[in-house]
């Protein structure tokens, strides 16, 4: 037998595991889906959730943008008032949390009633994702692989916003050396959630992306300035004295099943019962580990791939607060990476990161603080593989409009 033969049978057997997956991921979709429906009555599901749970805030608040009635989603006790009156008591207590320039972006559903609404989002932003993630490879089986992502289920069932997120990182680090203004377009819309696209200055100004910084900061104080002009300075003053304190306090004193849908070091350590002087202790290391990871990646040339695989990851390793839902942009990374990732133990790594949004649930259910760890080793991996690649010597192109 020869040496190509044997080296053959563990990617040959890392192949079939994706595609084992791909088919149990199908199969739970349909299920799932199927069962949900069953269950449901408009608009609440089988537990008296409202349908789409967490697109409720983005509804409300583009209806609040129609009615020019921003400021009471800041409050508390103000906002559960406003959506008792509008759909009754709901479990569970919502609060607003993200920075007024989504308002932007999201007015126009406030035209439509909720059910509308949220089938809309999900169907857009489903689209999207798909359109976007799957200019690399549209075979059957690569646009199946990111269908039935175990990040999508999460979204369409919470009605989050993780599809257009994903759609952002994926066109940033995709056209990062051939399109800096567009990658900037969307680095600045990122900033609708900035942790997701924390360490991306860091990694920018290491290689030199000096264009793709610059029209991050024009757009990201464009909208600023959009959202000032057309909502009023207030929209900023009560975001950053109501909102932001609160969500902090949320980040500290969160209990039980929203402890489960944060894969990152300081909610794993809260998992375990830590206060938050303790889960600070826990996160720094994987901060660190995070940030040190990018410099080494982009301080000289390197595969663009494995680069910024390693950006993408780090960035979901190196911030104490991100969700399940927030993932999707996982489905298309190991996707593209399933050619250097069909080796048994490589497969089953990125397969334990392609499944973390569902198994992170049950990880917390079972109080396992494990999904920080699994996302930390995927992160070493990837160095490694960066480090021993055979095309290091690809060189950083110039960056044209």
């Amino acid at each position: 037998m020869s040496d190509a033969t044997i080296e053959a049978g563990p990617r040959l057997r890392g192949a079939d595991l994706f595609a084992k997956a791909t088919f149990a991921a199908g199969v739970f979709v349909v299920v799932f889906v199927v069962g949900f429906l069953a269950t449901t009555h408009l608009p609440y599901d089988a537990l008296g959730y409202l349908v789409g749970r967490d697109f409720l805030n983005t509804w409300m608040g583009a209806r609040a943008a129609l009615d020019g009635s921003i400021i009471p989603l800041f409050n508390f006790h103000t906002y559960q008032a406003i959506i008792h009156h509008t759909f009754g008591p709901l479990p569970p207590e919502y609060n607003w949390s993200y920075p007024p320039h989504i308002l932007l972006f999201i007015w126009p559903l406030g035209y439509l009633p909720y059910l509308a609404g949220l089938a809309v989002w999900s169907v857009a932003g489903f689209a999207i994702y798909l359109v976007v993630a799957s200019t690399e490879d549209r075979s059957r089986t690569a646009l199946l692989f990111l269908a039935v992502s175990p990040a999508v289920g999460i979204n369409l069932v919470t009605g989050q916003n993780g599809f257009f997120t994903a759609a952002l990182l994926i066109l940033a680090v995709r056209h990062v050396d051939r399109k800096p203004i567009l990658v900037g377009l969307c680095l600045g819309i990122l900033t609708l959630k900035p942790q997701l696209g924390l360490l991306f200055p860091l990694a920018l100004a290491l290689s030199g992306r000096w264009r793709c910084l610059a029209s991050a900061a024009l757009t990201a104080l464009a909208l600023a300035g959009a959202t000032t002009v057309l909502f009023g300075p207030e929209v900023w003053t009560g975001y950053l004295r109501e909102v932001v304190p609160f969500q902090t306090a949320v980040m500290y004193t969160v209990q039980g099943l929203p402890l489960g849908l944060m894969p990152t070091a300081f909610m794993n350590a809260r998992l375990w019962g830590a206060g938050p002087d303790v889960a600070w202790l826990v996160q720094t290391p994987f901060t660190l580990l995070a940030a040190v990871a990018v410099v080494w990646a982009f301080a000289k040339r390197r595969d663009p791939q494995l680069s910024m695989a390693v950006l993408i990851t780090a960035g979901f390793i190196a911030t104490p607060y991100i969700a399940v839902h927030d993932m999707v942009v996982f489905g298309w990374l190991i996707a593209v990476l399933r050619p250097r990732l069909c080796g048994i133990w490589d497969a089953r790594l990125a397969l334990a990161v392609w499944t973390l949004p569902v198994t992170t649930i049950l990880f917390g259910l079972c109080h396992l603080p494990v999904s920080a760890p699994i996302l930390a080793a995927f992160l070493l991996r990837l160095v490694w593989l960066l480090r021993n690649d055979a095309s290091q010597a690809v060189r950083y192109e110039p960056a044209t409009a």
